[in-house]
């Protein structure tokens, strides 16, 4: 069944037809006019009780469709609703730094502070480039933050010269250390060296990092989250790059549109680059203090079926929760196979035109911007006319993730 995303106006979206949500949810919807100066900044694609889609049909929320019929929409084993949440992003200026629980702390976290934490569920995520993305994302190397800190006589004066004294001695717990001075020094202090390293580096050749700061200190100004970039991995991915956000790491959108699949949860721990609520005991207690390279962050999709869908790529994170397929069809292909798991799937076009072919003769026709939810009772396999307009087919398919 075709169903219509629900559109989320957060501060930090691209605005009016530049976002790339704005320009899907409008072919998504018949109804939907754009605003030039509204921020358009996800497309939601489930049942996540604070934005269901609605099936096209009638309106009924995509969460109530599955309640009135749970076995026959996802099937007997997802208890009565999508594990998954898919979502489009367009990103103007940068997300919160910010981590995400695990199961448990998500139990703890929802039943302490419900108006915070607003289910009890955890939150691993993917995302998908679809234009140039950048991200930060995990620690970087032990010895480039310990070469970051020691260049900048501000950011020595801030965390003093006890901690970075644990870098020279390579102290284990180093890296810890240092992030939680900078996290909880006071805000004068963090003012004074955030304005002294822009002072500085304005008048000064500057380096790709030096870019980001200037980009983040005259959107967010002096915002502890700022100082996170010398701290975490500046990652810049091109289209069909991936990275996978586990629990517990920290990390950062900055810019770009990107496909996103997660657990269906909205729980997220900030600690600054937001006007929100900043968590920030909570994010050092959970934080996972891993330190690698920026590339072993990112991730790859698999060929799973060589013979039968052999132009089906699908990123496989290590939860049962979700997985997402790439479907990118060469100009010549007309006739393919769609795999459709036991718990139903959802089908997101984003290039060339076509049509799915369900029971009896009937069939959905496919376009930029169709979202189709594709029910457990649909079967395993669906089969997919593309038409002749020498454009490439592509779509993203989330489903849970039946592989591990």
């Amino acid at each position: 069944m075709e169903i219509i995303g629900n559109v989320k106006s957060y501060d930090w979206g691209k605005t009016g037809e530049r976002s790339f949500v704005a320009q899907l949810a409008k072919a998504n919807s018949e109804t939907l006019e754009i605003k030039d100066d509204c921020p358009y900044a996800e497309l939601w694609m489930g049942d996540h009780v604070n934005g269901p889609a609605t099936l096209k049909r009638d309106g009924t929320s995509l969460q109530q469709a599955i309640r009135d019929d749970p076995v026959g929409m996802v099937g007997k084993e997802a208890g009565g609703q999508l594990p998954f949440l898919l979502k489009v992003l367009s990103i103007r200026k940068a997300l919160s730094v910010q981590v995400h629980p695990d199961k448990v702390e998500a139990e703890k976290l929802h039943e302490k502070f419900p108006d915070v934490y607003k289910d009890p569920n955890h939150k691993p995520e993917l995302a998908i480039a679809l234009t140039d993305f950048q991200a930060l994302c995990g620690f970087r190397p032990y010895d480039e933050i310990a070469g970051l800190l020691n260049a900048s006589g501000e950011l020595r004066t801030l965390l003093g010269e006890d901690v970075l004294q644990k870098f020279a001695a390579k102290e284990e717990d180093a890296v810890k250390q240092a992030y939680e001075r900078l996290m909880h020094s006071d805000q004068p202090a963090i003012e004074r060296c955030i304005n002294g390293i822009a002072e500085r580096i304005r008048t000064s050749e500057q380096s790709l990092l030096d870019k980001l700061f200037l980009r983040l200190y005259d959107d967010f100004g002096a915002d502890v989250g700022v100082l996170s970039i010398y701290f975490l991995n500046y990652l810049q991915l091109k289209p069909g790059q991936a990275i996978y956000l586990a629990a517990n790491v920290p990390h950062a959108y900055l810019d770009g549109d990107c496909v996103e699949c997660m657990a269906c949860s909205d729980n997220v721990v900030r600690a600054g680059l937001t006007p929100k609520f900043k968590d920030v005991d909570t994010l050092l207690r959970l934080v996972s203090y891993r330190c690698a390279p920026g590339e072993s962050m990112l991730f790859q999709p698999k060929l799973l079926q060589p013979t039968e869908q052999p132009h089906t790529k699908t990123f496989l994170p290590p939860v049962e929760d979700f997985a997402v397929s790439e479907i990118r069809l060469p100009v010549p292909v007309r006739e393919y196979t769609l795999a459709n798991p036991a718990n139903g799937s959802v089908l997101l076009v984003l290039g060339g035109k076509g049509r799915l072919r369900l029971d009896e003769g009937e069939s959905i026709e496919l376009g930029f911007g169709k979202i189709c939810f594709l029910t457990s009772k649909l079967g395993r396999t669906v089969k997919l006319e593309v038409d002749a307009t020498g454009e490439e087919f592509l779509a993203f398919q989330a489903m849970c993730n039946d592989f591990i």
